[in-house]
């Protein structure tokens, strides 16, 4: 293949790599308290139990 077939193919690679550290160097996590998330675990739960009951 030519040369600059592979110039593109790496500029192609290292921009999506890029792309994705940069990603996960923006996130964070987000502090939830104990009560956000009991209250998360409980929708779950319930989210769970009404596909049980469904299937």
């Amino acid at each position: 293949m030519p040369w600059y077939i592979w110039l593109v193919i790496f500029i192609a690679l290292g921009s999506i790599v890029g792309s994705l550290l940069m990603l996960r160097s923006g996130a964070r996590k987000i502090p939830l308290t104990a009560e956000q998330k009991q209250r998360i675990a409980q929708r779950n739960a319930e989210a769970d139990a009404e596909d049980a009951r469904n299937r």
